[in-house]
């Protein structure tokens, strides 16, 4: 039996703000396409840890970081996200 983490990122933009649950997979999914397409830093992304990957302190840490990660990319782009990373945001739920 596998055991995966699924992170709940707190998502603020402007008076906006909601929750997304992802696996940090989908995290390195999201990441590997901005790259490609969008030519962002690719260490922007925390690195994926192996060991202790499901220690309490580890998960709390890796959630701040990939907080972190996405606030940069909607700084990133403040006009119009990419469709990739609005669809990661689920932004066709909030965004009128």
């Amino acid at each position: 039996i596998s055991s995966f983490q699924v992170y709940v990122i707190q998502v603020s933009v402007g008076n906006h703000q909601w929750t997304v649950k992802h696996r940090y997979s989908d995290f390195h999914d999201l990441h590997e396409k901005l790259v490609s397409e969008k030519k962002i830093d690719k260490n922007l992304l925390p690195p994926k840890k192996i060991i202790g990957k499901n220690s309490k302190s580890l998960v709390e840490k890796r959630q701040k970081e990939l907080e972190v990660y996405l606030q940069t990319l909607l700084v990133k782009f403040p006009v119009t996200a990419p469709k990739v990373l609005s669809h990661f945001l689920h932004f066709h739920l909030y965004v009128s």
